[in-house]
């Protein structure tokens, strides 16, 4: 469909002409996703339809028992203006929320908004400048005092700050949130910004409860009990919290909505593998629920059978990728290794990073590792389908690998291992410990050897890996290895979030406490500009092919190499009712879940 005829069908929808359902089904035929047919009408001007959520059977608060979920990786804080995993974001959402979610349909669902701003609500500005907010009344927070407009005002200036060096600071800096009155606030954007579902949405958008955080705001952020102690308005209140290891909740008596929750506690149990946590849920029935399977679909599958519960799969936009270092891994530069003042040795080269996409075999991973939970990709942006980019390939070819290393210079030694100029390409390779990714490197591994390149195996336990401590040097986020491996959640039905993470202004380093979201540390004048072009554009189709130009730019350059989309994985209970969103936290609605029987 070419974009006249794609606007005159939005005109007629929004003269009424044609229903909003019949224009997302077409859309749907064309291969869009619904979530995507939805903003393209949002962007548009058409109100947005209120999605209902999971229908909710409980008929009065609590009686529900021990709600018992397993997350392999365990939380390491519950600050999640500090959560880099999403292991802390999970964790932190038990306790707090924030105005709105995402459904599995990518529509907004208001949680301590009032309603969902649009622009026949006023709520938002023609211009794509501004987004007014009416709040919820009547919700306390779990000491007792009011959640009010000063809440947010305050969580919008807390994450604004770089002192704070929080991870959301990309999403607060560049915006201003004033107070209208006790339960309104205006956000106001220094451009147009056609996503402005951003700040207070989400797992980037939790409010936090100004009276106890006001006094630890900038350089004192770290320093605050709260960020082990959270004092929310969520569904249940804090109990007990052992970094690495367990989360517990009791049911908040005061919950700001009706006959929620349904159970008396809750606990978040961190630490394991992935395979045990399924066997938990599937096999034995020890928990409720488990998150992020990274397990063989093959297992899952037999684990299945006991007939105690289900693997549940939604669709998103995570990515599991390997990411290319641009900076010098084993140089210390002012007490910090990947600087961005070093350049790495050899995967600056062009032709050694094409030699490496070249030998990641993407169709074993899929099916001998992945199977339905792993696709193989050429692309680092997938979803939704209206941003996958057609113009790239993948390819697994080690004979053209070769070839080009030849052409560059790299000759291989008597050792098989191929140098120029005295550098030998020698290289780390990380991930966390699991055992499909520690398949996915041996398949790497034996490919480049093939090709000259020598690989050392790097496993980093997944609490270590993924942990918030900035003291930590084996984090993801340093990045002290040639190359490393992991999923990037996409978290929102829109990719300006997921795209920043390779803008030069969010290289992680010292100076932001490797808060930044660029661990590449790649940096690219065209890439920034269409970054900024499409932060402002307000024609829906004009902005997406902005992102394929970015997600493009990001592939021919091999700034990483995509190797499967992952649907999120988790394992639920026989008994057990949920809603799961891949565009959220799993604890999206966590109010809404109960038990039957």
């Amino acid at each position: 469909m070419d974009e006249r005829a794609l606007r005159t069908l939005i005109d007629e929808v929004k003269r009424g002409r044609l229903s909003r359902r019949r224009f997302v089904q077409t859309m749907v035929g064309f291969g869009l996703t619904a979530p995507l047919a939805s903003q393209m009408l949002a962007a548009a001007g058409v109100a947005q339809a209120q999605t209902p959520k999971l229908v909710y059977k409980p008929t009065k608060r609590g009686g529900g028992g021990a709600l018992k979920t397993l997350w392999w990786q365990g939380a390491t804080l519950l600050n999640p203006h500090f959560a880099v995993g999403t292991k802390d974001q999970d964790g932190s959402r038990i306790f707090y929320e924030p105005l709105a979610t995402w459904d599995p349909d990518g529509n907004l669902s208001p949680t301590l908004a009032a309603e969902i701003p649009s622009v026949q609500n006023g709520g938002v500005g023609k211009d794509g400048r501004s987004v007014t907010w009416k709040l919820k009344k009547g919700v306390t927070w779990h000491d007792g005092k009011p959640f009010t407009a000063d809440d947010c005002v305050f969580t919008w200036e807390y994450a604004a700050d770089p002192a704070t060096a929080a991870y959301t600071i990309g999403t607060y800096k560049d915006l201003k949130v004033d107070k209208v009155d006790s339960h309104t606030i205006k956000v106001t954007f220094a451009k147009p910004t056609p996503f402005w579902a951003d700040a207070f949405v989400g797992v980037r958008g939790m409010i936090l409860p100004k009276h106890l955080f006001e006094s630890f705001k900038g350089a004192k952020s770290r320093e605050a009990p709260s960020n082990l102690k959270p004092v929310g308005t969520g569904p249940y209140r804090f109990v007990d919290f052992k970094p690495g290891d367990i989360v517990r909740g009791e049911l908040n008596p005061s919950y700001h909505m009706p006959n929620r929750p349904f159970f008396d506690t809750i606990e978040m149990k961190g630490g394991g593998d992935a395979a045990s946590a399924a066997r938990a849920v599937l096999q034995t029935g020890e928990f409720d629920y488990a998150w992020n399977l990274q397990v063989e679909d093959e297992i899952l599958k037999r684990l299945e059978q006991a007939g105690r519960g289900r693997v549940d799969i939604v669709q998103g936009g995570n990515i599991e990728h390997i990411q290319l270092n641009n900076t010098d891994p084993w140089k210390e530069v002012d007490g910090e290794r990947s600087s961005i003042k070093t350049k790495h040795p050899f995967l600056t080269d062009p032709a050694v990073r094409q030699a490496l996409n070249l030998l990641v075999d993407r169709a074993s991973v899929q099916e001998q590792i992945y199977g339905r939970t792993g696709i193989a990709t050429a692309n680092f942006l997938n979803q939704p389908a209206r941003f996958g980019s057609k113009n790239t390939r993948w390819e697994y070819n080690v004979d053209k690998a070769s070839q080009i290393l030849e052409a560059a210079g790299w000759k291989k030694g008597p050792d098989g291992v191929r140098a120029k100029g005295g550098v030998k390409l020698k290289l780390v390779y990380q991930s966390s410990i699991n055992s499909l990714r520690q398949k996915t490197q041996a398949i790497v591994k034996q490919a480049a050897a093939k090709a000259g390149i020598e690989m050392e195996l790097k496993s980093v336990t997944a609490s270590v890996y993924f942990s918030s401590d900035v003291a930590n040097p084996d984090t993801y986020t340093h990045f002290y290895t040639d190359i490393q491996m992991y999923t990037t959640t996409m978290t929102q039905p829109d990719p300006e979030l997921f795209m920043l993470q390779f803008t030069s202004w969010e290289i992680a380093s010292k100076d932001n406490k490797w808060q930044g979201r660029n661990i590449t540390r790649w940096k690219s004048e065209e890439y920034d500009k269409l970054y900024r072009a499409a932060e402002s554009e307000l024609d829906a189709v004009k902005r997406a092919a902005l992102f394929i130009k970015m997600n493009d730019l990001v592939i021919q350059n091999a700034v990483v190499i995509p190797v499967v989309l992952r649907p999120g994985v988790s394992a639920v209970s026989s008994k057990l009712h949920v809603e799961r969103s891949g565009w959220d936290s799993d604890f999206w609605n966590l109010e809404n879940w109960y038990r039957e029987g």
